[in-house]
């Protein structure tokens, strides 16, 4: 399909987006030239606002556009307590549920050999700083079940365990509302791993 040249390098940025196939990139541009000039021009400062000001955290690796970050600032949350996660997406899904009230280490992404990924491309150092100069009690680990995921909870327990401080690490299983006739063995093999007494 034909595309003038400006409008076919927008279409092909916003398919760079993830989950943003071709149809969706298309719509979106199209979308963007139908806004007037200031709405364009403010989508155009929140982007470039956005990419200079917002930096990972030098104490826990969160996004923010202070250092340290609003949750590391924060003297009413638990300083004895770090929930261990692998992107920053994760501390905001954690924050929605306004139940943890402890701190947060973000690790910036999984041991992946496959993809190159090995532990010193991680926050790992920072975080076992953290754990000799904070008076930490206990690391939850809050990192999903695939292979990357169980890799790298393997490997921080070899290292955290010997500290002598409290690990656990989240339960997984059934969303609310759900059939066990759907759920898949791993989903239901998690479940009764993660159950606690009533």
């Amino acid at each position: 399909m034909f595309f003038t040249r400006p409008l076919a390098r927008l279409i092909e940025e916003f398919q760079k987006f993830p989950g943003v196939g071709p149809k969706s990139a298309q719509r979106m541009a199209f979308h963007v030239l139908d806004l007037s000039a200031e709405d364009a021009q403010a989508l155009t400062e929140a982007i470039t606002e956005a990419k200079e000001k917002v930096k990972h955290c030098n104490t826990c690796f969160h996004l923010s556009a202070q250092d340290p970050c609003e949750i590391c600032v924060d003297s009413r949350r638990d300083q004895q307590v770090v929930c261990v996660v692998a992107d920053p997406k994760d501390v905001i899904a954690f924050e929605r549920t306004r139940e943890y009230r402890g701190q947060y280490h973000v690790l910036t992404g999984l041991i992946s050999p496959l993809d190159g990924k090995g532990p010193d491309k991680l926050s790992i150092r920072q975080l076992l700083a953290r754990l000799q100069n904070e008076t930490i009690k206990e690391v939850i680990m809050a990192i999903n079940p695939t292979v990357e995921g169980d890799a790298t909870v393997l490997y921080l327990s070899q290292l955290i365990k010997p500290a002598g401080i409290k690990l656990s690490r989240i339960a997984f299983g059934l969303p609310m509302g759900s059939d066990l006739e759907y759920a898949d063995d791993m989903t239901l093999s998690k479940s009764l791993e993660g159950r606690r007494e009533i």
